[in-house]
């Protein structure tokens, strides 16, 4: 029973680190290619899964700190919700008035 139990915490620390290898931007990974992490982590379950969390997934701060913006590219727009958008509203606002033409 315990066996299977190893085996089976085994088998979810090496989904999980497989899962953040590949979740984690090409940018954010640290000393070696996102490809190469990928590699280690899928053909060395345990060892590969540390050495990722060790060595390669990105450090918490960076999560935290705003992204320099590279040059020549123009900043991103903020997200919009429909409930921001104007031209929503005033559609939204038309059918809800009885106007509607579909």
């Amino acid at each position: 029973m315990a066996g299977v139990l190893l085996g089976l915490a085994l088998l979810a620390f090496w989904l999980y680190s497989l899962f953040d290898v590949i979740t984690t931007p090409e940018e954010d990974v640290r000393n070696a290619p996102k490809a190469l992490w990928l590699l280690i982590v899928a053909l060395l379950p345990l060892v590969g899964g540390l050495f990722w969390l060790a060595r390669g997934r990105p450090q918490a701060a960076a999560h935290h700190t705003p992204r320099q913006r590279q040059p020549g590219r123009p900043p991103r727009p903020a997200p919009k919700g429909p409930d921001d958008d104007p031209d929503f509203l005033r559609e939204l606002d038309r059918r809800m008035r009885g106007g509607s033409d579909d």
